[in-house]
């Protein structure tokens, strides 16, 4: 049977992909399972390479064709699972696919740094302002909400871990031209310039693929838009899933 396995973005672990999961599931078999990178009982250092090894271990459970969601960070981990493994396509969302030398770099270092100094806040602050670049405010107002709610407060590390690990990951877009996948690349016209940015860097390189703008929209879709987003993902299986 076909379905659809969704790799969900960073300070999240797949909570946030419910409503547009739910969606999905009126026509697919859908897993959402939290990323290694986010499980508590993790390991020290998980690297991309590791996320893709329990991507391609999910895929085999749920058997069948497979078609990937990846967002955010997310995506990151599709596109390499893409290159290891046989999957039917994929929708990718937003992936901050590094384009130059680094993702995160100094950044990376000060704030964990902060975390480590039990500045949360700060950490969030550096990492929204310099890394996702949204306005100050928006950094600071979200910054904040991520201090105070402990579930996001328990995610923080391992959002600053993820970064470091798609920073050890390199620049692959080279790699990216061998994928044959038929692929989404999905963004949002709300969003930071930098990311529709990484996504022309994938349209250049990537065989088979087609661009989705979603108006009136940002990086958080699933949130603001299940409906919206739910219904371009399903558009995208029924294309590539038997």
């Amino acid at each position: 049977m076909s379905g659809i396995l969704v790799l969900h973005a960073g300070l999240d672990d797949g909570s946030l992909w419910r409503k547009p999961a739910d969606l999905l599931a009126a026509r697919y078999p859908v897993e959402v399972p939290c990323r290694l990178q986010y499980r508590p009982d993790r390991g020290p250092a998980v690297t991309i390479e590791d996320e893709v090894t329990e991507t391609l271990a999910a895929a085999e459970r749920m058997g069948g064709e497979v078609m990937l969601v990846g967002h955010s960070s997310g995506g990151v981990v599709a596109l390499e699972a893409l290159r290891a493994g046989p999957f039917a396509g994929a929708v990718l969302y937003e992936p901050p696919v590094i384009t130059g030398t680094t993702l995160g770099g100094d950044t990376t270092r000060r704030a964990r740094a902060a975390m480590a100094r039990g500045k949360t806040a700060k950490a969030m602050r550096t990492f929204f302002t310099e890394v996702i670049k949204i306005p100050g405010w928006q950094a600071a107002a979200g910054a904040l909400a991520v201090a105070l709610m402990p579930r996001l407060r328990a995610l923080a590390p391992r959002q600053l871990d993820d970064l470091a690990a798609i920073d050890a990951l390199g620049n692959r877009l080279g790699d990216y031209a061998n994928i044959q996948a038929p692929v989404v690349l999905l963004g949002g016209d709300q969003s930071p310039a930098h990311l529709g940015e990484r996504m022309d860097a994938l349209e250049r390189v990537l065989p088979h693929h087609t661009r989705v703008l979603m108006r009136g929209q940002g990086h958080t879709a699933n949130h603001r838009a299940p409906d919206q987003l739910a219904r371009i993902i399903l558009e995208h299986a029924d294309r590539v899933l038997s």
